[in-house]
C-alpha cells in the first residue's frame, strides 16, 4: 500500500482557490473511484470535486469554511501499489453536487424577463434535513459558527479588509450566503450616527458631488476582463435585421397548449432559436467555432454548444447547452431552464460553463430594438434577441397589423466576412419565418 496526495485541479479560467464548503469523506472511509470527496465553492459555481482513485481516505486537509489554493492537498489515499505518478491537473472533473437537482423552473417566452433572484425557502442539507442560519455570536462566542457563515473567497477578503465580521450580517444570497452588497450595506450603516434619545436638530441636506467607489472584483472582473479582451481582439461587426414572428408564435401558442393539457412545462422562444441556428449552421458551418489565437486558425466544431447569457446579482453569466443538434425542442427548454435556475443560485459547475461554440443574448421584454453584443471570446459571432413586438405593416398593398422581433448578429471580421454575416442571419431568420421545419429536427 502507498500514501497518495490528490491536490485541488484547476476548476476554471481563473480560478485560483476555493472555499471549502462540506466534506463528503472523512479519514477511514473506502472510496471508489469518480465519488465524491468534497464540495468546493468559487467566484463562479459551487462544485463537487470527485476522487480521481480507489482507496482508504487517511486525511482530510482544511477545515469546512476554510479557503484552499488550486494545486495544495485536500485528501490523503491510501491506494494499492507502488508510488503511483502524480495525476495530471484536471483530470479530474468536478460536477454538480446531486442537492443542486431541483425541479425545472417555468419556462419564459422570449418577452419574459428572467428573475434575478428566487426567494429560497427553508435550506436543505444533503440529507435532506433543514438547516437554518445561527444568530450571531452563538456557540459560545467562540468564532466557530462565524467561520461557517456561506460566503466566497472575494467576499470573505473584502470583509476582512473592512473590518466586518461575517457572523454580524444577515446573508441576502441564496441559502443566506453573504454578498457583497451585504457587507457594503453593513459599512454604510455603521457610519450612521448612533440614535439619540432627544429628537435631533434638522440637518442639512448632504452637499452635492458626493461618490461612492466600487471595487471591480470576483465574477465582475472576470466579465470586465472577457469584454476587453474580445473587444480589442476581434474587430466586430455587427448586422442587425427583422423577423416576422407571427407563424412562429402561432405554433408555440399551440404547442404550449398541448404541453399545459398534459402538465408538462411550456416553450420560451430560446428552443426554437436554437433550432434555427443549428439549421443556419448546416449551411454557414464557420459560424459555430472557436479562434485559436497562438496557432491564428479557426476551428470550426462539429457539435453545437450554446452559450445564453443569464442576469444573476454577481453579474452576467454564461451557461451552456450541450449537443443542440440532437436534442428535441423540449429538452432545449428544459435544460435552458435547468442550467438558468443554477446561474442564478450559483450552483452552475464549472463544465456547465465551458466549451460553448455559439452565443445568444436576449434581455426578453426588456431587449430593446437592437444592440451590438460583444462576441463571447474564443467564439467568432454572437445573437442578440430582442423583443417581439405588434407593428403596422404593409402586406400586398394593405395596412395590418404585424408581429416583429429584431436579431442583432456580432461577428469576427477577422474571418466573417460581412456578406457571408448577413447571408447566415438571414438563414436564421427563414428557419424562424417557417417553424414547422424545425420540428422535423429531433
Amino acid at each position: 500500500m502507498a500514501r497518495w496526495e490528490f491536490k485541488l485541479p484547476d476548476i476554471g479560467e481563473g480560478v485560483v482557490e476555493g472555499e471549502i464548503v462540506k466534506w463528503l469523506v472523512q479519514p477511514g472511509d473506502q472510496v471508489v473511484e469518480d465519488q465524491p470527496l468534497l464540495e468546493v465553492m468559487t467566484d463562479k459555481a459551487t462544485v463537487v470535486i470527485p476522487s480521481p482513485r480507489r482507496g482508504k481516505v487517511v486525511e482530510t486537509v482544511g477545515k469546512e469554511g476554510e479557503v484552499t489554493k488550486v494545486h495544495s492537498t485536500l485528501v490523503v489515499l491510501e491506494v494499492e501499489g507502488g508510488a503511483p505518478a502524480e495525476p495530471q491537473q484536471g483530470a479530474a472533473a468536478p460536477r454538480p453536487p446531486a442537492a443542486q437537482e431541483a425541479p425545472s423552473i417555468p419556462a419564459r417566452a422570449a418577452g419574459e424577463p428572467a428573475p434575478l433572484s428566487t426567494a429560497p425557502g427553508p435550506a436543505q442539507n444533503r440529507a435532506g434535513q433543514t438547516m437554518v442560519s445561527a444568530a450571531p455570536g452563538s456557540r459560545g462566542g467562540n468564532g466557530e459558527q462565524r467561520d461557517r457563515v456561506l460566503a466566497t473567497p472575494v467576499t470573505r477578503r473584502m470583509a476582512k479588509e473592512m473590518g466586518v465580521d461575517l457572523g454580524a450580517l444577515q446573508g441576502s444570497g441564496p441559502l443566506g450566503r453573504v454578498m457583497k452588497n451585504d457587507v457594503l450595506a453593513y459599512v454604510e450603516q455603521q457610519k450612521q450616527p448612533a440614535p439619540q434619545v432627544r429628537a435631533p436638530a434638522p440637518q442639512r441636506p448632504p452637499a452635492s458631488g458626493g461618490e461612492q467607489r466600487i471595487p471591480i472584483r470576483g465574477l465582475r472582473k472576470r466579465i470586465a476582463e472577457s469584454m476587453v479582451r474580445s473587444k480589442f481582439t476581434a474587430p466586430h461587426f455587427t448586422f442587425v435585421e427583422e423577423c416576422d414572428t407571427k407563424a412562429l408564435s402561432g405554433l408555440r401558442s399551440r404547442l404550449n397548449e398541448k404541453l399545459a393539457a398534459r402538465g408538462d412545462a411550456k416553450l420560451s422562444y430560446l428552443p426554437f432559436i436554437a433550432k434555427a441556428l443549428v439549421a443556419a449552421f448546416r449551411k454557414y458551418p464557420d459560424l459555430n467555432s472557436n479562434m485559436d489565437e497562438a496557432r491564428q486558425e479557426l476551428i470550426v466544431k462539429n457539435d453545437v454548444n450554446l452559450g445564453i447569457g443569464a442576469a444573476t446579482e454577481q453579474g452576467l453569466t454564461v451557461f451552456v447547452v450541450k449537443d443542440i443538434a440532437n436534442l428535441s425542442l423540449r429538452e432545449i427548454g428544459a435544460e435552458i431552464d435547468r442550467l438558468a435556475r443554477a446561474a442564478r443560485e450559483q450552483k452552475l459547475a464549472i463544465h456547465e460553463l465551458q466549451g460553448g461554440t455559439f452565443t445568444i443574448t436576449s434581455l426578453g421584454k426588456d431587449g430593446g430594438l437592437h444592440a451590438t453584443p460583444i462576441i463571447h471570446h474564443p467564439e467568432v459571432a454572437i445573437l442578440g434577441v430582442h423583443r417581439i413586438q405588434q407593428l403596422p405593416v404593409v402586406n400586398e398593398g394593405r395596412i395590418e397589423i404585424g408581429e416583429r422581433m429584431n436579431l442583432s448578429c456580432s461577428f469576427d471580421h477577422r474571418v466573417i466576412d460581412g456578406h457571408i454575416g448577413a447571408a447566415f442571419l438571414y438563414e436564421v431568420i427563414r428557419a424562424l419565418e417557417a417553424p414547422e421545419l424545425l420540428l422535423a429536427d429531433r
